[in-house]
């Protein structure tokens, strides 16, 4: 006979609906907590983002666009006409999406919690409860994989997807004691604001990135010790311009190879680093020589033609490319970096040279053809090793907010299931 196993439960937990918790916490229905109502109005061509003092509002899409677990500070108004015709949010409200097009996202919840009261347009469900919890850790809760787990099984539907107040109502929640619910909240608070903080000194580096390359790579402003005049010179006329090809998907032969092969899908998963080395598709040797694709050496520049038009890296390793690119060896006329940085700055230029009916793409010949400033080759590479640090300080500043949005995941998983307690002073 086969005995089944039982799983151990430490001392101070129970078991529960929603697995092993502490035994001061209940499992409770949403439902039970509060009521739900329906958000109702706010068209758009009546919200008012600037310039203009009405009354708060906002639309189911703001929920997936402007804010995550909290909702303050509100810019988004309209006038009193319309708040008559629109359904009154308090501080302290949880918000719900009640359509989106995955089931992934359906359910997303917020808290408003701006001091004035707001609007709540159509497709949103909105909760207040009656119970004595905080509505911070509330929020935090329903978007945490317990949660979700949830509403990924309530939603209805296929191009659009629903969820329902009837739904939510039944949704199961961990329910610690308030002073824990607070204690929580606050500790979740901290990462949130550390997380928000990189996320705008992110966005200040970029900005700071993008002023220098249009200072420096244009002339506008010269390093100190550099003189002379700059000239205009082709792309065609600093490097080997080559496009890229696909084997026959067919051939089998051609594929599984140890030769890189990229496609503008490498590019993408790069996230802005400057380099490329490993693919995520490998070529044989004859399927390399059984197309139009060209093995490009260690230091090359690919330039996205197609697709992601104007996305550019380069190769620290030998690859090769398929047809959405344009790719350069560059002479020892310029130095490769300053070149990256002169292509990166073209992409609106890129984008206009773009032609075609089914998908844009930019000719060999129009390629070789755009002009960048040029200037000495010592002064190419002062602006490039200039460049190389403000790209440095960025990737060191997303670094970290990669690491504090896996603190904040972790911390999560711990604090609102229960498996890490918090001391209560």
């Amino acid at each position: 006979m086969k005995m089944r196993q039982i799983n151990k439960i430490l001392e101070g937990y129970k078991d529960s609906p929603l697995g092993i918790i502490p035994k001061e916490w209940e499992v409770k229905r949403l439902g039970d907590l509060g009521a739900f109502s329906k958000g109702k109005g706010v068209p758009k061509d009546k919200i008012i983002d600037k310039g203009y003092k009405g009354y708060k509002c906002l639309t189911y899409g703001d929920i997936y666009t402007k804010y995550d677990i909290v909702m303050k500070n509100v810019k988004s108004f309209i006038d009193a006409g319309t708040a008559e015709e629109s359904q009154e949010i308090q501080k302290g409200d949880i918000l719900f999406t009640s359509s989106g097009e995955t089931l992934e996202d359906i359910g997303k919840a917020i808290v408003y919690l701006d001091d004035e009261n707001g609007y709540a347009g159509g497709d949103i469900i909105i909760f207040k409860n009656s119970e004595p919890i905080n509505s911070l850790w509330l929020s935090y809760f329903l978007n945490s994989s317990t949660a979700n787990s949830q509403k990924y099984k309530m939603g209805q539907g296929h191009s659009v997807v629903h969820i329902y107040s009837s739904q939510l109502e039944k949704l199961k929640i961990l329910l610690p004691p308030l002073p824990e619910q607070q204690k929580i909240a606050e500790i979740l608070s901290l990462w949130y604001e550390a997380i928000e903080k990189q996320t705008q000194l992110i966005a200040q580096l970029e900005t700071r990135k993008r002023g220098l390359m249009q200072q420096l790579l244009t002339g506008k402003k010269r390093l100190k010790g550099f003189s002379g005049e700059w000239k205009k010179v082709k792309i065609g006329e600093i490097g080997d311009v080559f496009s890229g090809g696909t084997p026959d998907t067919t051939n089998m032969s051609y594929w599984n190879g140890n030769i890189n092969w990229c496609t503008p899908t490498d590019i993408s998963a790069l996230n802005e680093e400057k380099y490329i080395g490993n693919t995520i598709t490998k070529i044989t040797q004859e399927g390399l020589n059984n197309s139009s694709a060209i093995l490009l050496p260690k230091g090359s520049i690919i330039v996205c033609t197609r697709a992601t038009i104007g996305k550019v890296v380069i190769t620290n390793e030998d690859i090769s490319t398929n047809q959405g690119f344009k790719n350069i060896v560059p002479n020892k006329k310029i130095n490769t970096e300053f070149l990256y940085y002169s292509l990166l700055s073209l992409e609106t230029t890129l984008l206009r040279l773009g032609n075609g009916s089914t998908f844009l793409e930019v000719s060999k010949k129009d390629f070789k053809n755009i002009q960048i400033f040029c200037p000495a080759f010592s002064e190419q590479t002062a602006i490039a090793n200039i460049l190389s640090i403000s790209d440095n300080e960025l990737s060191l500043s997303k670094q970290k907010l990669a690491g504090l949005k896996d603190q904040k995941k972790g911390l999560i998983q711990q604090l609102l299931t229960g498996k890490k307690r918090i001391k209560l002073l």
